[in-house]
């Protein structure tokens, strides 16, 4: 049993992190039951997190939020009250995702205070990056570019972290747009994207060309823009990231419009289908939430509008 546990954790966290997300929700559940049934606890609280990252990043956010909330009060043991900060994150982050920030920054909070009284510097780097984003998010540029640089210190010179690094160039690229320096933002964007690659990461390589694209529409680079969006739109749609899907089909949908206007239909339709997708999976109230974010709203108004 201790031996099929640890293949099923490995190719939970190879999904999670090097492939299709999807993948890794059938491991990570058996993982979860064994581990459970066999009294093994950390591995139960770790897989339970694995979990929420895949279905999360699968955009079954309903579902990813089912398995994460429980972890969150579980601070039994030492191990869980590590897992308990990173899944506050990971909730907070699902938050961000359904365009609540004033929400995720309260579970980021709460995610940090747990990290820092265990001293686990993973979580602590993620619940700060989180606060950061989180204030982005509410057009707070000075305390996300002092979150941003927080974050940065505690990841030092380890090198190992390549996540944490990866992600800390997506944030760099939203600081950088929300205080309108665009080409810093497609320098950042673009060496998280190399780095991801270099990782064999491919879902934070198609995140990454997401921040790419938008910073080069900012920064007046079209033809980049389009080059890099359509790969991002691509790769995401590969791995089945309905998150990454919407918004890279709708920023190119929006962009080629006029200039390939069969092109523009079939990526706008595409990121509805996901938001669609995406609305059907989660609570009533959240629900309700993610079809009225503004963005969201806008782009199903257009069809809407196109079927009238």
């Amino acid at each position: 049993m201790a031996d099929e546990l640890g293949d099923l954790l490995a190719a939970g966290e190879n999904a999670a992190f090097h492939g299709r997300p999807d993948a890794g929700v059938g491991p990570l559940t058996r993982a979860v039951d064994v581990a459970s049934s066999s009294d093994r606890s950390a591995e139960a609280a770790g897989a339970s997190w694995l979990l929420g990252v895949c279905l999360g990043a699968a955009g079954r956010y309903g579902r990813a939020l089912e398995v994460l909330e429980p972890r969150v009060v579980d601070l039994v043991t030492a191990e869980s009250r590590v897992f308990a900060a990173l899944a506050g994150a990971t909730i907070a982050s699902l938050h961000r995702q359904l365009g609540l920030h004033q929400d995720a920054a309260g579970y980021d909070e709460a995610a940090l205070a747990v990290a820092e009284d265990m001293d686990s510097a993973e979580g602590r780097f993620d619940a700060v990056l989180g606060l950061s984003a989180d204030a982005v998010g509410l057009g707070d540029a000075e305390t996300a570019a002092a979150r941003l640089d927080e974050a940065a210190s505690l990841i030092g010179e380890r090198a190992d972290w390549w996540r944490q690094r990866v992600r800390l160039g997506w944030v760099r690229a939203e600081v950088a747009l929300l205080t309108g320096e665009a080409a810093a933002a497609v320098e950042a964007s673009l060496a998280a994207v190399d780095l991801a690659e270099h990782s064999g990461a491919p879902r934070h390589v198609a995140k990454g060309l997401l921040f790419a694209g938008v910073s080069q529409v900012e920064a007046n680079r079209p033809a980049a823009a389009t080059a890099t969006l359509r790969r991002a739109a691509l790769l995401a749609e590969s791995l089945g990231t309905l998150p990454l899907q919407w918004p890279v089909r709708a920023v190119l949908g929006t962009l080629v419009a006029g200039v390939d206007d069969a092109e523009s239909d079939r990526c706008l339709d595409a990121a509805r289908r996901a938001v669609d997708t995406i609305a059907a999976g989660l609570p009533d109230e959240l629900q309700a939430q993610w079809l009225a974010r503004p963005d969201v709203a806008a782009l199903r108004d257009g069809l809407q509008a196109g079927e009238g």
